[in-house]
């Protein structure tokens, strides 16, 4: 039976060491080419159809297992940083007092832009389990710099999720010409776009990025956290990571770059930024109500 469309497959001359989506399926010059998205990497790539080989469940499993269980110690690790932080900030609001005040709390709002809606589905599942206010709209890469505007007038988000897919072929070209880039000029303009509604760094916090994205020219845009800075693949969860430090560090503290990184899947190889204040802000008294809180 052939490889069809939406097919979990493997790239033989790659020896399958990362698991693709059959987008779609076209004539090349020598033969069918196929247009892959990958499952757990935010990569694009072309591929021979007869490179390619369809991965059987038992073995789709096995490596979905080994994401599961590098997704929940992040999230674990999260979990650990937040609880430190709620800590300290209570201590601080209250004076260090025992006596226990009525407080709410109001972490930053998020809108995420993705090219993919498969992954933005997880992002937004884990957004949720998370605790964070979050809008998902999916859009395609090249059709993000002459939407974000508007979307922007209408949440007004505090913080700016722009990704999806994303990749470097050196045969287009050196590794600093974004013509070799399969999406970092669009991601890179939409960023434009957004800082023409919003200069401010810390009024409107922005990550923006793929696999292999040009990390360089997405900070000169105005994000303040970018990938992939040594060009590699960075896991589909990663700027959720990025974007809870960020919403529930409170607003008159500055968040320590590395600080963000280390509890991402990719680390500082993928992914990279600036120092950025954080969005939490707290009030009282609290009345009855949803709690943003881990769960």
């Amino acid at each position: 039976m052939g490889i069809s469309k939406m097919d979990i497959v493997g790239r033989i001359s790659y020896n399958c060491d990362i698991l693709f989506r059959v987008i779609e399926i076209k004539e090349g010059k020598n033969g069918k080419v196929a247009i892959l998205y990958g499952e757990d990497f935010r990569l694009v790539a072309d591929a021979p159809y007869e490179d390619l080989v369809q991965i059987d469940q038992k073995e789709r499993l096995k490596k979905s297992q080994q994401f599961r269980s590098l997704e929940e110690q992040s999230l674990q690790l999260f979990r650990q940083d937040l609880h430190l932080l709620q800590e300290k900030h209570e201590y601080e609001s209250t004076g260090g007092y025992a006596k226990t005040y009525n407080y709410f709390q109001i972490p930053g709002k998020v809108l995420h832009l993705d090219g993919d809606p498969v992954y933005l589905n997880k992002c937004l599942a884990l957004y949720e389990r998370i605790g964070i206010p979050v809008t998902g709209v999916h859009c395609n890469e090249k059709e993000m710099p002459s939407k974000i505007g508007q979307l922007l007038d209408y949440y007004r988000p505090d913080i700016l999720v722009i990704t999806g897919h994303d990749a470097y072929t050196k045969s287009k070209g050196d590794i600093n010409d974004l013509n070799a880039y399969r999406h970092s000029k669009h991601f890179g303009l939409t960023v434009r776009e957004a800082r023409r509604k919003i200069s401010s760094l810390d009024q409107l916090v922005i990550f923006a990025g793929a696999c292999q994205s040009h990390f360089e020219s997405l900070i000169q845009a105005g994000a303040n956290f970018a990938s992939s800075p040594s060009r590699v693949n960075i896991h589909a969860l990663d700027p959720v990571y990025i974007v809870a430090k960020i919403s529930f560090t409170p607003f008159m503290e500055r968040i320590n770059v590395w600080d963000v990184l280390r509890n991402t899947l990719t680390g500082e190889k993928g992914l990279g930024g600036i120092e950025t204040r954080g969005i939490l802000r707290t009030g009282m008294p609290k009345n009855s109500g949803p709690d943003h809180t881990l769960s």
